[in-house]
């Protein structure tokens, strides 16, 4: 089992990940965190009561006007008929510009009223398990410093 852990400046998101639901963007998400890509990254979008999203290249500078696009360099696969396909608080989910487009992007929901219309549109992959409260405190412009992964 993997487990993850968000650092930011605000505190730390400890993440569970659903990984029988989600095991390829799980895959994708876990490769990327260890290839240091997140690091230094911004939250670039943020919307209160609804989601925080972060994972763009080009928002360590958030004033980069191409912030919001960008992404690994490759697309995945949306995983949408898992059993925890539905947008909760604190769930980690991936964003897209339409489906099978995701890539690096990925949101964290604000709470449940704000987001059903995001359930098996947006694929679900993990949930903040500790630190839920730093979902609420983070705004646009706050950097993930790194995002840690562990194997047991």
């Amino acid at each position: 089992m993997r487990t993850g852990e968000i650092h930011t400046s605000k505190g730390i998101m400890k993440i569970h990940f659903f990984e029988e639901d989600a095991p390829g963007t799980v895959d994708n998400f876990v490769k990327l965190a260890k290839e240091g890509f997140y690091d230094g990254l911004a939250f670039h979008r943020v919307i209160p009561d609804f989601v925080i999203q972060g994972g763009c290249p080009y928002s360590k500078d958030i004033s980069d006007p191409r912030v919001g696009t960008g992404g690994p360099g490759y697309q995945i696969k949306c995983e949408l008929s898992g059993n925890n396909q539905y947008h909760d608080k604190g769930v980690l989910s991936m964003a897209h510009a339409g489906r099978n487009t995701g890539g690096s992007q990925f949101f964290i929901c604000h709470n449940r009223s704000n987001t059903k219309h995001l359930d098996r549109q947006h694929t679900c992959f993990g949930k903040v398990t500790e630190g839920l409260d730093i979902v609420d405190l983070i705004q646009k412009g706050d950097k993930i410093e790194k995002i840690t992964i562990t194997e047991e």
